[in-house]
């Protein structure tokens, strides 16, 4: 069966490359599926979960922004920041959702609302992401 090579890359480093069956992007005009053998195109990324899939194993990662290129046999991820959901502390990122939704209770000027809220946003999608994860591996 035909593979798809992932990579993904952040400014620090190469996070993953790897011959996979299917990749799941957060898209800022939605989630989107690349299957080998896709049309080539461009696409921005919004912070969301990137999910792919080799065989029947599923994993999962958090996206923050960055960009995706597709072409029929790669996809190559750039993202601001991007973590395996196995390398993220649930507990951590639990602390964190508490202490944006008081950011986000608190107010403030519009900018600073805008930040909180970002923020949480980050940080639940942190929480799913490891929650996945942790009940994946018992």
């Amino acid at each position: 069966m035909a593979k798809i090579l992932l990579e993904i890359v952040t400014p620090d480093k190469l996070l993953l490359s790897k011959e996979v069956d299917e990749v799941t992007c957060p898209g800022t005009e939605g989630e989107f599926g690349v299957l080998p053998g896709h049309c080539q195109f461009l696409s921005t990324l919004h912070v969301g979960e990137l999910k792919y899939r080799v065989g029947d194993a599923h994993s999962y990662m958090t996206i923050m922004w960055g960009y995706v290129d597709v072409t029929p046999t790669r996809v190559t991820v750039l993202a601001e920041v991007a973590e395996h959901a196995e390398d993220i502390d649930v507990e951590r990122a639990q602390a964190k959702v508490v202490e944006a939704e008081a950011k986000v209770a608190a107010g403030g000027s519009r900018e600073q609302i805008e930040a909180a809220l970002t923020s949480l946003e980050k940080a639940r999608l942190r929480k799913k992401v490891a929650e996945r994860a942790k009940s994946r591996a018992h």
